[in-house]
């Protein structure tokens, strides 16, 4: 019997003007690299979940810029639902890592696709948001041209 879905949220988290850089964190449970997100707590909107995740995960105050979509996966026998925002990161911490994560790292969107191979859906979807928010074409570094 399928259980009662898992609703969940977090963030595309960007910093960087000239170049772009994305959050991926490293999860001290199994070590995968993610991007950061994470279950809503009872009665918590996705939106305000996502930015809690956002600066749980990466230490950084964030700014909500877009929602760019959802993906939908099994996680234990049950449906679960993620919705993504796409973020703006202030340039310098302003916590400490939730304990839930090893890590953190700011990478290229080649490098961060390359780091979260489990994590591809999420990221494809990203790379387009990515691509819409990156620099005016002629100035865009090499890593964010679409394949």
């Amino acid at each position: 019997m399928a259980g009662k879905t898992i609703h969940a949220s977090g963030g595309i988290v960007v910093r960087g003007r000239a170049q772009r850089l994305v959050a991926v964190v490293q999860r001290s449970k199994d070590e995968l690299w993610v991007l950061p997100r994470g279950k809503l707590k009872r009665d918590e909107n996705p939106l305000a979940g996502a930015r809690r995740e956002a600066v749980e995960e990466t230490g950084h105050r964030v700014r909500v810029r877009e929602f760019v979509g959802a993906i939908s996966y099994r996680a234990r026998n049950r449906p679960k639902v993620v919705q993504f925002w796409r973020m703006q990161a202030e340039v310098n911490p302003s916590r400490d890592l939730t304990k839930d994560i090893a890590a953190v790292e700011w990478l290229t969107l080649a490098a961060a696709v390359r780091r979260c191979g489990g994590a591809a859906a999420e990221l494809s979807a990203g790379e387009v948001v990515l691509a819409q928010c990156r620099p005016p074409r002629a100035q865009a570094p090499q890593a964010y041209r679409a394949a």
